[in-house]
């Protein structure tokens, strides 16, 4: 066979890891690769890269993708999927594995539904793809933040300051809640729970009174009650979504004019998904990769490599986006049991 392979949405540690495991066992079986360049903009305009064992010799620990990436909704484009027929056609390319987040996977099932085989594999630091336990990168992210805020946390004491971190997160809480679990935050915002400013300041001045400096852990998604989330601008980008970012300095001006004690932003941003991935991201994309192989090579298609618990197991890509995976309100009342 002749395989696809491309990676889609914000890059993420891992993704090479994937690749390389798909090549290598892939070419194992006696299958051929030819990567696609910048997500879904590569099948549409035929923007292709050789993807044999030389390629991915060396790449396990590198960050970001050596197949670029973008955000490229070929739905949204005219002729899209016509396109994307005629390159298969013309590359003779038998089936797809595509790596990605919730809009790259959602791609992938309504390609499978118009007949494209297609395998695919999470891809997200946001961790919030349904039908997986975790996805890869998130790790990273988590290890990433929870050492920021470790460092901003001498420096906040040093000068009795109150920090606001704030790290990704749309629409889901999964980077928040563990980096202020694991880097004891006085307080974790996410985009599940709304908040009441009052309370938040509430719990700061506990923290302060105790002669201690506050360090506060907010999703860029959080929003408090009655309020709406803060946006960069309101331009949609080819999956309907905003740019958000502007929560971290609002709040940290509220609860300055609150509480008394000096406060500052810190916004993490692209930080959180670059540089090498962790040890465990580099297993779990392995797994990823060699599952997504092996159901391309027995013909299974429509369907996503997951994890559950330990296992990697094959699901349909339509439950993978049914939904997205959001933090339960058990998980934030853990959180809530260090507030302050």
């Amino acid at each position: 066979m002749r395989i696809g392979v491309l990676t889609g949405g914000g890059d993420c540690p891992g993704l090479n890891a994937v690749i390389r495991a798909v090549v290598r066992k892939g070419t194992g079986y006696g299958h051929e690769f030819v990567g696609f360049r910048d997500g879904w903009r590569g099948p549409m305009t035929g923007a292709t890269l050789p993807l044999g064992l030389d390629e991915v010799d060396g790449i396990l620990a590198r960050g970001g993708t050596i197949l670029g990436s973008s955000r490229t909704n070929p739905y949204k484009e005219e002729g899209g999927l016509e396109q994307i027929r005629g390159h298969f056609a013309d590359l003779g390319i038998d089936a797809l594995v595509a790596i990605g987040g919730e809009d790259t996977l959602g791609v992938a099932k309504r390609l499978t539904d118009d007949g494209i085989p297609v395998v695919g594999v999470p891809k997200t630091i946001d961790n919030d793809l349904g039908a997986t336990d975790y996805t890869f990168g998130f790790d990273t992210a988590v290890s990433i933040a929870t050492e920021a805020v470790d460092r901003l946390r001498t420096t906040a004491e040093s000068h009795h300051r109150c920090l606001v971190v704030e790290v990704m997160g749309r629409h889901a809480g999964w980077i928040a809640l563990h980096t202020g679990l694991a880097g004891g935050a006085d307080v974790t915002l996410i985009p599940e729970v709304p908040f009441d400013v009052e309370q938040v300041a509430g719990w700061c001045k506990q923290v302060s009174d105790r002669g201690h400096a506050p360090l506060v852990v907010v999703a860029e998604g959080a929003l408090p009650e009655g309020g709406r989330e803060s946006a960069q601008h309101e331009k949609l980008d080819a999956f309907g979504h905003v740019q958000l970012g502007g929560i971290a300095t609002w709040l940290a001006d509220e609860l300055e004019q609150r509480t008394g004690t000096e406060s500052r932003a810190v916004v993490l941003g692209h930080v959180q998904r670059g540089g090498t991935p962790t040890a465990y991201d580099r297993v779990l994309s392995t797994r990823f990769g060699l599952a997504a192989i092996d159901a391309v090579h027995a013909g299974t298609f429509g369907v996503m490599a997951a994890l559950r618990g330990t296992d990697v197991v094959l699901v349909p890509l339509a439950e993978a986006t049914a939904e997205l995976k959001t933090v339960p309100r058990e998980r934030y009342d853990e959180a809530q049991v260090f507030f302050g």
